[in-house]
């Protein structure tokens, strides 16, 4: 079965190679990106792969290169999925970018605690902290050419949020992530990665962040700025300002984790992309659960057209765009900030067939050469 999978995958990958891309309509400005899902990779099915092989010169897994799926106890690791993803991104020639060394989700409390359950010191956890990255990435030193060091260090003031890191290790955690991080892989693009960084304040704290790291002698190859927007919010010109702010550092900018839920977001949620927060279901905040109207989907493509037209302006600072799914029906959005919604926030629908807002995208490049 799996033999019979593979060679259809291989026949679908070569009948679309020849195919225009994404990737390809966006080569001479930066890479395109896609995440891989536990599924995707664990059970890869043939429309997948044809789209990576299509679309994206660039693959990040969604989670399973982070410290609670790949090193869930003191064991030992678990690199199945993640050797999967490298295994994948060869076989579409697409480059990986490391998703995440350190955050404050997604990483068990074994790492934190000694054998009693209380907090280990600042020297044990700086001890596993180096450890890990050295781990991660030596293994995937020649597959992995960029890793998001650090993940969402900051509160919506810009100031740093309280975590386990940051507790016990003091606020001089993420300079020491870098450090061990620069010393495991002298050549990979190291990056800072956070969501809301179009608003002012959390722009302001990133800017102080990484001037400071820099200021340190420290290596922060790049910024990258999650888009996971609305239709009309953030406004184009707050992401702007931010690519300009970041670029002026001497640092690459990455659009993130782009995706553009259509649905509307519950008052009592904070918006951004705190995995934490989640709001009890209602109909009136899944109107589309049969399918989306016409001039739902006309507004998505024109709003994927304005942030491409925006970034495509700045393609000289701006290194990848990465969107976070594959296709609608492999999106985190139909499950946050509300369980069991139906959202529609990519450019291929659940089917795998390109949407009007593909086309959007697909024909900036045209468009701004005239």
């Amino acid at each position: 079965m799996v033999k019979s999978l593979s060679l259809l995958v291989g026949v679908l990958c070569a009948s679309m190679a020849s195919a225009q891309g994404l990737k390809d309509i966006y080569q001479d400005a930066f890479l395109i990106g896609s995440i891989a899902s536990h599924q995707q990779l664990t059970h890869p099915d043939a429309q997948t792969r044809a789209l990576f092989q299509r679309e994206f010169n660039v693959l990040t897994a969604e989670n399973d290169m982070k410290w609670q799926r790949i090193y869930p106890s003191p064991e030992g690791y678990n690199f199945a999925a993640a050797d999967a993803l490298m295994q994948q991104a060869e076989d579409c020639q697409c480059q990986v970018v490391g998703h995440t060394l350190i955050w404050h989700q997604q990483t068990p409390d074994w790492v934190f605690e000694d054998e009693s359950g209380k907090p280990v010191s600042r020297e044990v956890l700086l001890s596993r902290m180096q450890s890990h990255i050295s781990t991660l990435m030596t293994r995937y030193k020649n597959d992995v050419y960029g890793w998001d060091v650090v993940n969402e260090a900051l509160n919506e003031d810009g100031t740093l949020r309280d975590s386990r890191w940051r507790d016990i290790i003091g606020d001089d955690y993420i300079a020491q992530a870098f450090r061990f991080a620069a010393e495991a892989d002298p050549d990979a693009e190291l990056y800072y990665n956070d969501y809301n960084l179009n608003a002012p304040a959390k722009r302001d704290g990133a800017v102080r962040l990484v001037k400071s790291l820099l200021a340190q002698g420290i290596k922060v190859s790049g910024i990258g700025m999650q888009a996971h927007y609305m239709l009309h919010s953030p406004k184009v010109s707050q992401v702007e300002a931010s690519i300009q702010a970041f670029a002026s550092l001497g640092v690459e900018v990455m659009i993130t984790e782009l995706d553009i839920s259509v649905l509307p977001f519950p008052k009592q949620a904070a918006i951004g992309a705190e995995i934490s927060e989640i709001a009890a279901y209602a109909e009136e905040l899944n109107p589309y659960a049969k399918q989306l109207p016409q001039e739902v989907q006309t507004a998505l493509a024109q709003r994927y057209q304005d942030l491409f037209t925006l970034f495509y302006q700045h393609r000289k600072s701006i290194s990848r765009v990465t969107f976070w799914g594959t296709h609608d029906g492999t999106s985190w959005k139909n499950n946050w900030p509300v369980r069991g919604r139906t959202d529609y926030p990519l450019l291929f629908d659940r089917d795998g067939k390109p949407k009007p807002a593909y086309d959007a995208v697909a024909t900036v490049p045209s468009v701004m050469a005239q």
